[in-house]
């Protein structure tokens, strides 16, 4: 099966490649520079120059990635024609030691590697510092170093690690940076770009919800053509929500809603979606399938087959409903740039993280066209779309919820008794956050089961229940995550809550990882 959904036409002349390397945080670099108002696309690093020429980029970007410069010749390295194009390129990490490397400079091993925070001191008055000056908090993560720039090339900056820890060729308009401006832990990092890509690559900020809006309507209006009908896979979260506003707003009442209920969702879910749904005007019809799905993951434990499981059983319902309906030759999701991301699995590119039930987990082949007008599109970029459209600041700020549902919110083989704990201890979280006007606070929060019995005592006597994961996390765009601070007294009344509440469990565990190293879901 190929997904095919609108291309997002880009304001003109306003295109910025960001060249994958093989980062983690590639998406991470291409969110940020959407953040600055400026259109990006992600593409692979051995793109052809004749490609890159097409693309007529005003600037490129080459991120980090886990490869080695040091070696004659590196397996991974942009065409070396990119850097005679004459528009800026700014190399980032490992995109700086091969940008030395292509361009005659030294890249040998560091002395002392460096991962996490660091300090750089500015050496010279550089346009991508402009502004700034004396020593800077940075967040590096490398085994590298350059030790000599290429000829023409000047030291910008240092630190005792990286002796060039950044440096360029204003002649050019080439830059390197050693350490990753696009990442939280670099405070600076977004006035670096924003120099780059304003100040240096003299572009604008015309990358807005007002400007995408009517390019994403053209775009589908284009793709279904005049008669065809699109089925949304509707969930009720932010994402099939605005897609499925979108798309009535492109194709009217050719659309047709579908929303499954597969066994899955939490207490009362369905019913609450179509409910929010009804001021919208948007229909949606509710395809009773509990019981499939349940009967299609028994004895199953491993996530990744869980997720599959459940992707090609999503599939079938939907197949069998716009068997029901003539003229629907199009399968609409709610799919956005996470999703591909943590789903790819492309040699020299970001290594498979676990498969979106979007992406990963859909067959080889089915009947209906796939399409994803939001494929592009970041949740902060989804969400500024969806006040755009009118949708309310409620809906669109609801805490995400997993596709796959329940299923990959307790642990190994999802099973009716344990859904029944979790949904009520979620239940008894979700509703002390909004008490306490935390939840609106927080990115994400929700309750995990685990499998496993731990001694509690109860009434005087002993017992041997269940145990709960509470996980409460602050992002803004879900690549990475802070686990939240939530106040002890906060965490006490819903621990509390859940073992007096719910006959079955006897301990509630709070969950402090971050992402990474941790993914914000357990599964």
């Amino acid at each position: 099966m190929t997904a095919t959904h609108p291309a997002v036409a880009p304001p003109p002349d306003e295109r910025v490649l960001v060249l994958d390397c093989g980062s983690q945080y590639t998406r991470l670099i291409a969110r940020r520079v959407r953040e600055q108002g400026v259109y990006c696309e992600v593409h692979p690093w051995d793109i052809s120059l004749a490609q890159l020429q097409a693309c007529a980029p005003r600037a490129v970007i080459l991120s980090g990635g886990p490869e080695s410069a040091t070696a004659e010749g590196p397996d991974i390295a942009p065409h070396p024609g990119l850097y005679a194009l004459g528009v800026p390129v700014l190399g980032i990490c490992y995109g700086m030691q091969v940008m030395a490397a292509q361009l005659g400079g030294t890249v040998a091993p560091a002395a002392h590697r460096e991962f996490g925070p660091s300090e750089i001191e500015i050496t010279d008055n550089s346009p991508l510092f402009a502004e700034l000056s004396g020593r800077l908090q940075v967040w590096m993560s490398h085994g590298d170093r350059v030790e000599r720039p290429p000829p023409d090339f000047r030291v910008i900056c240092a630190n005792p690690s990286a002796p060039v820890a950044g440096m360029a060729c204003e002649a050019r308009r080439l830059y390197g940076l050693q350490f990753h401006p696009e990442v939280a832990h670099t405070p600076c990092g977004a006035r670096l770009l924003g120099q780059f890509l304003h100040r240096i690559a003299g572009l604008g900020a015309e990358w807005t919800p007002t400007r995408i809006i009517p390019r994403l309507v053209a775009g589908i209006q284009e793709q279904v053509g005049e008669d065809a009908r699109v089925l949304l896979a509707l969930s009720g979260g932010v994402d099939s929500t605005v897609a499925a506003v979108l798309l009535q707003r492109a194709v009217g009442k050719r659309l047709h809603c579908v929303l499954v209920d597969n066994g899955l969702l939490r207490t009362h879910e369905a019913q609450q979606i179509q409910t929010a749904l009804e001021p919208l005007a948007i229909p949606v019809h509710i395809a009773e399938a509990g019981t499939r799905f349940l009967n299609a993951l028994k004895g199953e434990t491993d996530p990744e087959r869980k997720r599959h499981i459940i992707g090609h059983t999503f599939i079938e319902v939907f197949e069998e409903q716009a068997a029901r309906l003539p003229g629907v030759e199009w399968l609409a999701q709610g799919t956005i740039y996470p999703d591909v991301i943590e789903s790819a699995a492309i040699p020299g590119q970001a290594q498979l993280i676990k498969s979106h039930h979007n992406v990963g987990g859909l067959p080889e082949h089915i009947r209906l066209k796939l399409l994803e007008p939001l494929r592009e599109l970041f949740k902060d970029e989804v969400r500024a779309l969806g006040l755009q459209l009118g949708l309310p600041r409620a809906l669109l700020y609801r805490h995400p919820f997993p596709g796959p549902g329940l299923a990959v919110r307790i642990l190994g083989e999802f099973k009716p008794e344990y859904a029944a704990l979790l949904r009520r201890a979620d239940a008894i979280f979700i509703e002390e956050l909004h008490r306490s006007d935390y939840y609106h606070r927080l990115s994400q929060a929700f309750a995990v089961f685990l499998p496993v019995r731990a001694v509690g005592v109860q009434g005087d006597r002993r017992s041997y229940q269940y145990v709960i994961a509470l996980r409460a996390v602050e992002t803004d765009d879900f690549m990475t995550a802070r686990w939240a601070r939530l106040p002890e007294a906060l965490l006490e009344a819903v621990a509390s809550r859940i073992i007096n509440e719910t006959d079955g469990i006897s301990r509630v565990v709070y969950d402090i990882s971050s992402k990474p190293p941790a993914t914000i879901e357990w599964e």
